[in-house]
């Protein structure tokens, strides 16, 4: 396996993920970064969380709403995504994964893990205090 060079646009982007609990897109990770970081392009960020991604330091999201989130937090866990603003929040349901042996026995292909998404609407959405209206496919 090839070396992995250091980077500190790669250490500034791990670290900024692993603060937050928002997930946010490459786009966002970018604005936030590039102030503190001027040679900083969006091109390396976006090398960058693959990479991270490819050596599982961060887990990439792909949700219905079409752009990739990225989670700092690669413990097992569920996601919930509001239906209505598109915020993504961890959510520890404490649910075993599923049983394999429950999978149909006529598949024949290898899984590797599994992944949860729960829609509907956010705390604040389900109170009526946010504006954004965005509607996620289902």
């Amino acid at each position: 396996m090839q070396t992995l060079k250091h980077s500190k646009q790669r250490d500034a982007i791990l670290s900024f993920l692993m603060m937050r609990k928002d997930h946010p897109t490459a786009d966002t990770i970018y604005s936030c970064l590039k102030e503190e970081n001027p040679n900083l392009s969006l091109g390396t960020v976006y090398r960058n969380l693959n990479v991270l991604t490819e050596i599982g330091q961060i887990r990439r999201l792909r949700l219905s709403d079409g752009v990739d989130h990225f989670d700092g937090d690669i413990s097992p866990h569920d996601h919930f995504l509001c239906t209505k603003c598109g915020q993504v929040t961890d959510l520890h349901t404490g649910r075993k994964i599923m049983e394999v042996s429950s999978i149909d026995p006529a598949f024949d292909g290898q899984i590797e893990g599994c992944f949860t998404y729960f829609y509907g609407l956010c705390g604040n959405c389900k109170e009526g205090k946010t504006q954004e209206n965005r509607q996620i496919p289902g």
